[in-house]
């Protein structure tokens, strides 16, 4: 078993790099040929995480959407949807949120230590509480995912996740879809935070491809010798 599985990092944002807007309604940043790209994606990976923020602000069911894919998987011995994973540092997430109430999938919380008892109480067998230090550390989550046989993890967001597993240098592929438009909003969530990355101008990422999926652009970087080529399935 690999010390930690493979991650691949999945993210819609607008050309001026933003996840959203500053308002109460979700942006979609996609068409459906692209979140039927993303579907196939998730049929493929062992486990989605995204943090607790995107959890409240989102309520992301981050199941398999497609019935062929699932009963593919099925096939193969795997459940329909993957592992359901969040990261937390306080906890302070709703029991009956779709993470948690939507689907059959295990589900994996990782919290920072002093929050750990209090995380139990509050999700009682929705969940797995799992301690992942204090601060709560991206490469303790992504060693022990590896242990309980996670081998392909999908990171969704939000972006202080993406920051995290970046700046960790635990990346092994970006797949970057930029929507046709601007937010032009400095109070709205970016792609990412302040960090520093692994890739700069003295070590740039290598760009393995780009496809336009309607009027979508999908940018696909590997960002480690782990890449996987075939990984993402055609449009």
């Amino acid at each position: 078993m690999a010390e930690r599985p493979y991650i691949l990092l999945s993210c819609g944002m607008s050309i001026d790099g933003y996840l959203d807007d500053a308002s109460a309604e979700r942006l979609l940043l996609s068409n459906d040929a692209d979140f039927d790209r993303v579907d196939a994606v998730r049929a493929g990976c062992d486990a989605i995480l995204v943090g607790a923020s995107t959890i409240r602000q989102d309520n992301p069911r981050l199941l398999v959407r497609s019935p062929s894919r699932r009963a593919a998987r099925i096939a193969r011995g795997a459940d329909p949807d993957p592992v359901k994973v969040t990261v937390t540092s306080s906890c302070h997430l709703d029991p009956q949120a779709s993470f948690f109430t939507a689907g059959d999938a295990a589900k994996l919380v990782y919290c920072a230590t002093p929050a750990v008892g209090d995380a139990e109480k509050l999700l009682g067998e929705r969940a797995v509480v799992v301690d992942g230090g204090d601060p709560v550390d991206v490469r303790t989550v992504a060693g022990d995912l590896a242990r309980r046989g996670v081998r392909r993890l999908m990171v969704e967001g939000g972006g202080r996740m993406h920051t995290q597993f970046l700046t960790a240098g635990l990346a092994d592929e970006l797949q970057l879809v930029v929507a046709p438009f601007f937010v032009g909003d400095a109070r709205a969530p970016r792609f990412v935070h302040e960090g520093d990355f692994p890739w700069g101008p003295g070590n740039r990422a290598t760009l393995a491809e780009v496809r336009q999926i309607g009027d979508v652009v999908l940018l696909r970087y590997a960002l480690s010798d782990r890449f996987d080529q075939a990984a993402t399935p055609p449009e």
